[in-house]
Protein backbone atom coordinates (compact mmCIF):
# COMPACT_ATOMS: atom_id res chain seq x y z
CA UNK A 1 0.00 0.00 0.00
CA UNK A 2 3.07 2.17 0.57
CA UNK A 3 4.05 1.82 -2.53
CA UNK A 4 0.66 3.07 -3.98
CA UNK A 5 0.68 5.79 -1.97
CA UNK A 6 4.07 7.13 -3.55
CA UNK A 7 2.82 6.50 -6.74
CA UNK A 8 -0.18 8.59 -5.91
CA UNK A 9 1.73 11.41 -4.39
CA UNK A 10 5.20 11.23 -5.46
CA UNK A 11 7.03 12.34 -9.10
CA UNK A 12 5.59 14.25 -12.26
CA UNK A 13 4.06 11.85 -14.34
CA UNK A 14 4.89 12.45 -17.91
CA UNK A 15 2.01 11.22 -18.96
CA UNK A 16 0.12 14.16 -16.88
CA UNK A 17 2.68 17.18 -17.76
CA UNK A 18 1.94 16.18 -21.45
CA UNK A 19 -1.65 16.66 -21.02
CA UNK A 20 -1.07 19.82 -18.81
CA UNK A 21 1.08 20.90 -21.63
CA UNK A 22 -1.52 20.19 -24.40
CA UNK A 23 -4.53 21.82 -22.61
CA UNK A 24 -2.36 24.95 -22.10
CA UNK A 25 -1.10 25.22 -25.77
CA UNK A 26 -5.09 24.82 -26.59
CA UNK A 27 -6.28 27.54 -24.13
CA UNK A 28 -3.78 29.97 -25.93
CA UNK A 29 -4.70 28.89 -28.75
CA UNK A 30 -8.47 29.95 -28.43
CA UNK A 31 -7.75 32.77 -26.00
CA UNK A 32 -5.92 34.07 -29.96
CA UNK A 33 -8.48 32.68 -32.00
CA UNK A 34 -11.14 34.79 -29.37
CA UNK A 35 -9.11 38.42 -29.95
CA UNK A 36 -8.85 37.60 -33.56
CA UNK A 37 -12.67 37.51 -33.56
CA UNK A 38 -13.54 40.28 -31.52
CA UNK A 39 -11.25 42.42 -33.67
CA UNK A 40 -12.98 41.53 -36.56
CA UNK A 41 -16.33 41.76 -34.76
CA UNK A 42 -15.32 45.30 -34.37
CA UNK A 43 -14.41 45.73 -37.58
CA UNK A 44 -18.06 44.75 -38.82
CA UNK A 45 -19.67 46.12 -36.60
CA UNK A 46 -17.96 49.73 -37.06
CA UNK A 47 -18.91 49.57 -41.09
CA UNK A 48 -22.27 48.54 -39.96
CA UNK A 49 -22.90 51.90 -38.30
CA UNK A 50 -21.49 53.58 -40.87
CA UNK A 51 -23.14 52.32 -43.63
CA UNK A 52 -26.31 52.18 -41.35
CA UNK A 53 -27.98 55.66 -43.03
CA UNK A 54 -27.29 54.05 -46.51
CA UNK A 55 -30.74 52.15 -46.26
CA UNK A 56 -33.91 53.15 -48.01
CA UNK A 57 -36.36 51.65 -45.58
CA UNK A 58 -34.37 54.01 -42.65
CA UNK A 59 -37.16 55.96 -40.53
CA UNK A 60 -40.10 53.64 -41.86
CA UNK A 61 -41.43 51.26 -39.18
CA UNK A 62 -42.59 48.05 -40.75
CA UNK A 63 -45.13 46.64 -38.85
CA UNK A 64 -44.66 42.58 -39.98
CA UNK A 65 -46.91 40.15 -38.05
CA UNK A 66 -44.87 37.03 -36.51
CA UNK A 67 -46.06 33.99 -37.78
CA UNK A 68 -47.87 31.78 -34.65
CA UNK A 69 -46.45 28.19 -33.62
CA UNK A 70 -48.76 25.41 -35.51
CA UNK A 71 -50.96 23.23 -32.88
CA UNK A 72 -50.68 20.01 -32.98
Amino acid sequence: MAKALLGYVGGSDPRLLAEMRRLQQRVQDLESELVRIQSENDTLSAAAAQHQGDSPFDGIDLDVPRAEPALT
